[in-house]
C-alpha cells in the first residue's frame, strides 16, 4: 500500500541564490522535516530567499547518512513530507540521499524533485565538447593508484566525460587524465559555475594540467572529450610498450597498463602482453 509521505530531493543554487527554482521556497517553507547536508548553509539559504520553515529541520551528510535514513524513512510512512537539500545542486548526486532514495522506493513511498542548478549540464554545455552523448564519473578516487585504474577503465570510453574534483587535486587528477588519454585529448576546467570568478578553460588536458599545477580554487567540474575511434594508429612494439610504461609509471599494474593499451589501440591483449613480455 502507498503511503501519503512524500520525498522530495529539492535543488539549491551551486552560485548564485537567484538561480534557485521559485518551487525550492515553497517545498521548504512547507516541508514537514527539511533533512539539509549542512544546516548552517540552510539558514544562509532560506535567509536570502526569505523563506521561513516551519517543519523540524535535521542533519544529513556523509558521516550520519546510514543512522538518519531509517529515522526519515518512519517519518515518510507517518505521512510526513520531507524535503532533503544539500549543499549545491541535486541530493544523491555526488551527495547523500541515494541511500534514502533507495529506503523509499522499497516502502512504495512517493519520491519527486525539484529540478534546478546542475555543475554536470552547465559544464558540460559551456565546455565546447560534444554532448550528444555524455556520461558522468563524479569524484574520482584520491589515492592515485586508484584513480589510475579508474581512467584506464575509461581509456575508451567514446562519450564526453564529466567529473567533479577537489581543487587542491585538480592538477594532479589532469595530470593522470593526460598520461591515460593522451596529452591532446581535448577537455575544459570549469570553475566556480554561475559565481563571482567563474571560469572556463579550454584545451588539451596536457596544457590545463600545467595550467593546474601551481594550484586552483573554488569548486571545480572537468569536462573531458570522449576517445576517437581506434585508427591502429602507434602500434609498433616500440609504442605499445612505451604506452605500456606510462601508464605503469602512472601508478597502473602491467595487467592494467596492458589491458588499458589494448583498448585504446585496438591492438588485442594478447599481443600488446606479447610484445611487452618480448624484452623481459
Amino acid at each position: 500500500m502507498t503511503c501519503s509521505g512524500v520525498l522530495v530531493l529539492a535543488a539549491t543554487p551551486i552560485g548564485r541564490v537567484t538561480d534557485a527554482p521559485p518551487r525550492l521556497a515553497e517545498e521548504l517553507a512547507g516541508a514537514d522535516v527539511v533533512a539539509a547536508e549542512d544546516t548552517r548553509r540552510l539558514r544562509r539559504l532560506t535567509t536570502e530567499l526569505g523563506v521561513e520553515i516551519g517543519g523540524r529541520v535535521v542533519s544529513y551528510f556523509e558521516g550520519n547518512e546510514s543512522a538518519r535514513t531509517p529515522q526519515l524513512l518512519e517519518a515518510l510512512e507517518n505521512g510526513d513530507r520531507v524535503v532533503l537539500v544539500t549543499d549545491a545542486g541535486m541530493p544523491s548526486v555526488s551527495d547523500p540521499g541515494y541511500r534514502l532514495v533507495v529506503a523509499a522506493v522499497e516502502a512504495d513511498i512517493q519520491v519527486t524533485a525539484v529540478p534546478g542548478p546542475s555543475a554536470v549540464l552547465m559544464a558540460l554545455a559551456v565546455s565546447g565538447l560534444p554532448v550528444d552523448r555524455f556520461c558522468f564519473e563524479g569524484f574520482l578516487p584520491r589515492k592515485g593508484g586508484e584513480r589510475s585504474r579508474r581512467l584506464a577503465e575509461l581509456a575508451a570510453e567514446p562519450r564526453t566525460m564529466v567529473f567533479f574534483e577537489a581543487p587542491h587535486r585538480t592538477g594532479a587528477a589532469l595530470s593522470a587524465m593526460a598520461g591515460t588519454f593522451g596529452d591532446d585529448r581535448p577537455g575544459a576546467v570549469c570553475r566556480e559555475l554561475t559565481k563571482t570568478y567563474e571560469e572556463v578553460r579550454r584545451g588539451p588536458v596536457g596544457e590545463l594540467a600545467e595550467w593546474a599545477a601551481d594550484g586552483v580554487r573554488g569548486e571545480v567540474t572537468i569536462v573531458v572529450a570522449g576517445a576517437p575511434p581506434a585508427t591502429g594508429g602507434d602500434t609498433d612494439p616500440a609504442s605499445l610498450r612505451s604506452a605500456v610504461d606510462a601508464l605503469v609509471d602512472d601508478g597502473l599494474s602491467r595487467k592494467d597498463a596492458i589491458a588499458a593499451v589494448a583498448k585504446q589501440t585496438g591492438v588485442p591483449k594478447r599481443e600488446v602482453y606479447q610484445v611487452v613480455h618480448s624484452e623481459d
